[in-house]
């Protein structure tokens, strides 16, 4: 079991003629017990921003379902707000202000007090990531379509990184 909350902000990037920039979704669920070894996760619902557009949502939807190359029985889409804000060492991350899913993560300061970033980690497919940076949670928690928890002191990152879509001839 893993549940999770995932607050995505696309930076800039394109999907065919499409612009990506500032587009904002939320993805909340839980891999289940074998995700590792059948392929499937137990349940995921993705929440778009109001204003990502159609368009966005279009491209961005292959593209989110192959984030954790995963089958999902049951998967729900809907439109809530996304917001992130950052503060020094602290990230605060609202769906729905707050009322569906919330986060408050604290940096990990790290021996050297920089923070803990774990490298040359293979994430969503992409072609370049600046690493994991390490997080823990001070509140971490969901109440999305009937699924509800709640944790604190849980490991969690902050990860930039850079894709590519596959090309097609």
């Amino acid at each position: 079991m893993c549940e999770f909350n995932m607050a995505v902000t696309v930076r800039e990037g394109h999907s065919g003629n499409v612009d990506l920039a500032n587009a904002k979704y939320w993805l909340t669920g839980d891999l289940g017990d074998n995700w590792g070894t059948e392929k499937k996760g137990s349940w995921v619902t993705v929440s778009f921003d109001p204003k990502t557009t159609q368009a966005q949502r279009d491209a961005l939807a292959p593209i989110i379902l192959k984030t954790y190359g995963l089958e999902w029985p049951e998967l729900k889409v809907q439109e809530a707000a996304v917001e992130v804000h950052q503060s020094g060492d602290i990230v605060e991350a609202k769906l729905a202000d707050g009322k569906q899913a919330y986060m408050k993560l604290r940096r990990e300061p790290g021996s050297d007090g920089k923070g803990v970033v774990l490298k040359n980690v293979d994430y969503f497919h992409a072609v370049q990531n600046d690493g994991f940076q390490l997080y823990k949670s001070i509140e971490h928690r969901a109440d999305v379509n009937g699924h509800q928890f709640s944790y604190s002191d849980r490991n969690a990152f902050l990860i930039t990184i850079v894709s590519q879509e596959p090309k097609t001839h």
